[in-house]
């Protein structure tokens, strides 16, 4: 199990923006299949375990998020539901399922791009990390924020 392997240092900040460029890949990806454009993925030490995009319209299911099955492949990935030692990067702010899922499955850290200023559960609208749960998770936003927020306001103008 997971929580029995050691676990690796943390991402440094300065690989942020590059996990980031990543998520944006898998964003586009969404996007060309018709989700709307949200990469995430999930990365230990140096190596990416978990990438995901939004899957709500294909699946039908409105908790296909691209955060909730990067967690769940990272889990696969791992043999366990603790996911000590990750990071989670994303390109839109999480909304409250997918904080909440983030501080269970004890990520060290999510890392976001644009803010969702409507659901936003880590900076925005709430901030769930700031609530006294057993597990700290540590959060920086804004990370390539102008590029995310184009990839969404694009594809929304699109749909219009």
């Amino acid at each position: 199990m997971n929580q029995y392997r050691p676990v690796p240092p943390p991402v440094p900040e300065e690989m942020d923006e590059h996990y980031m460029r990543l998520a944006i890949a898998l964003a586009k990806k969404a996007a060309e299949e018709d989700e709307v454009p949200i990469g995430a993925l999930i990365v230990r030490g140096d190596e990416i375990i978990a990438a995901a995009s939004n899957l709500r319209e294909h699946r039908k299911c409105a908790t296909a998020h691209a955060e909730i099955l990067a967690i769940e492949e990272a889990c696969r990935a791992l043999g366990g539901w603790r996911l000590h030692g990750c990071t989670l990067y994303v390109t839109l702010e999480p909304c409250a399922m997918c904080a909440g899922a983030s501080i269970n499955a004890r990520l060290d850290r999510v890392v976001y791009g644009a803010y969702d200023r409507r659901f936003g559960a880590l900076g925005s609208l709430c901030t769930l990390s700031d609530l006294p749960f057993n597990h700290a998770l540590k959060v920086r936003a804004g990370v390539l924020e102008e590029e995310c927020r184009a990839l969404l306001s694009d594809y929304f103008k699109a749909k219009r």
